[in-house]
């Protein structure tokens, strides 16, 4: 029964999204609907978790904004991500990045990875 949902999963996969991880810094291009009209917005942060796997895949983008921390979750594979950059890459030892909710300032910044 699984082999039969996977393989209609496989379906609508994206393969066309740039591979990130936690800790680093992305540029989303989110498709906003606004009435009959549609624009890309871009949404700008750390990657602070990533959990689930297929189709159900989500990515939590966290960015402090007039210093109001916004956190957003994107499905991975929907449509309205038309675009996931990679902006830099951190370097991080954990799989979810929590702890930066209660940071401020340069506390919150992470260290960039050296290739």
């Amino acid at each position: 029964m699984s082999n039969l949902v996977r393989a209609i999963e496989e379906k609508y996969m994206r393969q066309d999204i740039e591979p990130f991880r936690v800790g680093d810094t992305v540029k989303v291009h989110v498709l906003i609907r606004e009435g009959d009209k549609e624009r890309i917005q871009i949404f700008k942060g750390d990657v602070i978790a990533k959990r689930g796997s297929g189709l159900g895949a989500t990515f939590t983008v966290r960015k402090v904004s007039y210093g109001v921390g916004v956190e957003r979750i994107f499905p991975l594979h929907s449509k309205m991500v038309k675009k996931v950059e990679v902006v830099r890459h951190g370097k991080v030892r954990r799989a979810k990045l929590y702890y930066l909710r209660q940071l401020k300032g340069k506390a919150a910044k992470l260290k960039e990875e050296q290739q």
